[in-house]
């Protein structure tokens, strides 16, 4: 039964560590203590086998516990494990002084925890047998001195046998430095006295190292008398294996308590250390490409920067981008955009220079850490060199697949002298060089920084606006070519921004779509326009048509069907009643997914349309598998069509196309006479636009209707 104290002034992790803790062994016993001045009364009558504690605590620190444990009765050979959030080495040096073992440092992994804390029970264990071996030795003399000399030798010899058995390198020495026993297992790994010549020449070299540095840790146990903490050491054995070991020096002591020489136990622990370098290697590196990842790139930059201050010189981080990665996946699937993650990291690799860093940050994200940037041309000759490297065509699987980066460029110091700072800078030049259209390459300027505080501020004003309800709805007509009649209206965005007055989607609708916030606001606006289309005809106007435009952001985050199918419900607007209105981006992402979604939709009876048709180059491809009703032809066409036979050729051919294929034609932005007798002359459906009527607040739209039904009425 093995008794673990665990020391911690937070409930949290005392309970944690519990746990941990009654894992390593179904015999294992934990007692806990919040307060160290208790456990260390505690412990005046009770000797554990492993000790774990906090170094920052009440009244005394981890090192100054350590201290005085180690001065209690039978607790100078017990393993001491101490948990620090300090990465100075000062403090490791203070417990290390005081007697520490070893050391966690917080927050603790588990599988760290359990793994050092079993291999520390097991060297106390070993310490343990041989100390009642050592006893069952001290007794054997005993007897022996009264019996024959020849039963002492042979009881020595036995106890040899013994020891030669245990999987710890054992060995003693007099207090004239004089090796006086060496078990089996320390001479297969070190050798004897007479074979030191053996093994490589770094062998020989650790040995004669090694023996230097025990000769004076067995004079200190000499000169004191005291066991000495546990310390890992590196071995290099027979073979010129580097091994691992956590090694203990305690004193034996003659019949009549003087110390006459020191015991030397060496328990490996090679596979513990490999288990840690293999765990820190994933800890700092990425999976997929094994390039360095974000957490080695901020500790090296951390590092790099405070000699780039000393020496007075620059380094440059690049961060770069893949454009359009996205599609390499929806298209060719992940196991080949992986492929061309592992081909570009390897070229980057082979781009930076010696001394540099490339790390993969996530998803399509790499950096390259410039340590040499002695010019500003060397930085821009780094920046070519990316570019170039990662345009290059790669073929996978018999495709062949052209990238391109965007790519941001700071420099220290005078982009920011932190790694948090530059890692952020180098960000905001990347997301420039993307605004750009991609395969573009941007230094950061200081206006960018400018640009992200205000985004910031309009992220939080966005925020106050939908927790204030501060968003309102206005509503352009929607009229019949034939008739002149109002027979449905778009609703529109509206922001009645504090200190701005009313604001137009333009200023805001972009940065609601980078940050998410255009979710809740759609929402917001779904049901609204259906409240609103209700309240029109139970006001006694028509079954007029209200038309909502949808983000591509719902269809990945929400339930759309679910969205909707709930705005009917709550406002009882006929499904019929409702449009809503597509554009490219939702139609070409996870094309099966949003049909899917339509489908369920068009079975209530809601209605869609496409929206700025004609100005994208997938329309007609897509057009024909979903469930359209309307195509909106974009006003950019109409504008134009009055001077430019081929934008009214267009207009022709998209009115055309949609008689083929059933589908009614809006246009949009109609504002003169000319367009109107054109669209009129070409059949089309429905025209909107300021020709006759901006956008109005819905009590003054309601108006509208109601001025254009009594001219109905009287004429």
């Amino acid at each position: 039964m093995a008794l673990i104290v665990i020391l911690d002034d937070r409930a949290t992790n005392r309970q944690i560590f519990t746990r941990l803790a009654a894992t390593i062994d179904a015999d294992v016993v934990v007692k806990t203590f919040e307060d160290p001045l208790s456990a260390l009364a505690w412990m005046t009558g009770n000797v554990p086998d492993l000790v774990i504690t906090d170094y920052k605590m009440p009244n005394i620190d981890g090192a100054e516990f350590t201290r005085r444990f180690r001065e209690q009765p039978g607790c100078a050979d017990v393993p001491v494990i101490v948990i620090t959030v300090y990465e100075e080495r000062s403090f490791r040096h203070q417990a290390l002084e005081a007697g520490a073992t070893d050391f966690l440092q917080s927050p603790v992994d588990h599988s760290e925890f359990v793994t050092r804390a079993r291999n520390l029970l097991k060297l106390r264990h070993q310490q343990l047998l041989l100390e009642h071996r050592a006893s069952d030795l001290e007794r054997a003399l005993q007897h022996s001195e009264q019996s024959r000399a020849e039963e002492l030798r042979n009881s020595r010899e036995r106890l040899a046998q013994v020891i030669d058995t245990v999987p710890a390198m054992i060995s003693a020495v007099d207090r004239d430095g004089r090796c006086i026993f060496a078990n089996a297992c320390h001479i297969s790994v070190q050798g004897n006295e007479s074979g030191a010549a053996r093994g490589p020449e770094t062998a020989r070299a650790n040995r004669l190292e090694r023996k230097k540095r025990h000769s004076e840790l067995d004079a200190a146990v000499l000169r004191t008398g005291e066991a000495l903490p546990s310390f890992e050491e590196e071995v290099i054995d027979l073979d010129g294996r580097r091994r691992h070991f956590i090694t203990t020096k305690s004193p034996l002591r003659e019949t009549g308590g003087e110390v006459a020489s020191v015991l030397t136990t060496s328990l490996e622990i090679t596979e513990r250390k490999q288990a840690e370098a293999h765990l820190v290697h994933l800890v700092h590196h990425d999976p997929l490409t094994d390039l360095p990842n974000r957490v080695f790139l901020s500790d090296r930059l951390s590092r790099e920067i405070p000699r780039a201050r000393a020496a007075g010189r620059e380094i440059a981080l690049h961060l770069l981008d893949l454009d359009h990665f996205k599609s390499v996946n929806d298209v060719l699937g992940h196991s080949r955009g992986d492929e061309l993650l592992k081909i570009v990291g390897s070229r980057l690799s082979q781009v930076a220079g010696e001394g540099d860093v490339v790390a993969r940050l996530g998803g399509d994200e790499f950096a390259i850490l410039q340590t040499q940037a002695d010019t500003r041309e060397a930085i821009e000759e780094m920046a070519k060199r990316v570019s170039a490297a990662v345009s290059r065509p790669a073929v996978i699987e018999g495709h062949e697949l052209d990238a391109s980066v965007s790519l941001g460029t700071t420099v220290f110091p005078g982009d920011g002298d932190s790694a948090e700072e530059l890692l952020k800078t180098a960000d905001l030049a990347m997301y420039r060089a993307k605004a750009q259209g991609g395969g573009a390459a941007c230094f950061f300027l200081p206006e960018m920084r400018t640009k992200a505080r205000e985004a910031i501020l309009l992220d939080a004003e966005l925020r106050r606006g939908i927790d204030q309800k501060q968003f309102l709805l206005f509503y352009q007509p929607q009229v019949d070519v034939r008739t002149g009649q109002i027979v449905g209206a778009e609703a529109l965005l509206r922001w009645n921004r504090p200190g701005h007055g009313i604001v137009q989607p333009g200023a805001f609708l972009d940065r609601a779509e980078a940050n998410g916030l255009i979710v809740p606001i759609n929402e917001w606006v779904l049901h609204e326009a259906c409240h609103e289309a209700q309240r029109w005809l139970r006001s006694g106007l028509p079954a007029l048509r209200v038309a909502v435009n949808m983000s591509p952001l719902q269809f990945r985050r929400q339930d759309v069907c679910e969205l909707v199918t709930s705005a009917l419900r709550e406002t009882g607007l006929d499904p019929r009643r409702l449009e809503l209105e597509l554009t490219e981006n939702i139609v070409m992402e996870n094309v099966d997914s949003v049909v899917f979604e339509l489908a369920r939709l068009r079975k209530l009876g809601v209605q869609f349309s496409l929206d700025d048709f004609g100005t994208g180059y997938s329309s007609f491809k897509y057009v024909k598998r979903f469930p359209i009703d309307r195509l909106k032809i974009d006003q950019y066409f109409i504008r134009a069509m009055s001077e430019n036979d081929r934008d009214l050729g267009i207009v022709r051919a998209i009115i055309g196309m949609a008689r083929s294929l059933d589908f009614a034609v809006t246009a949009e932005g109609v504002e003169t006479h000319e367009q109107m007798e054109l669209l009129t002359a070409e059949k089309c459906d429905e025209v909107q636009g300021y020709f006759f009527s901006r956008p109005l607040p819905a009590e003054e739209f309601v108006a509208l209707v109601r001025s254009q039904m009594r001219l109905a009425n009287t004429a």
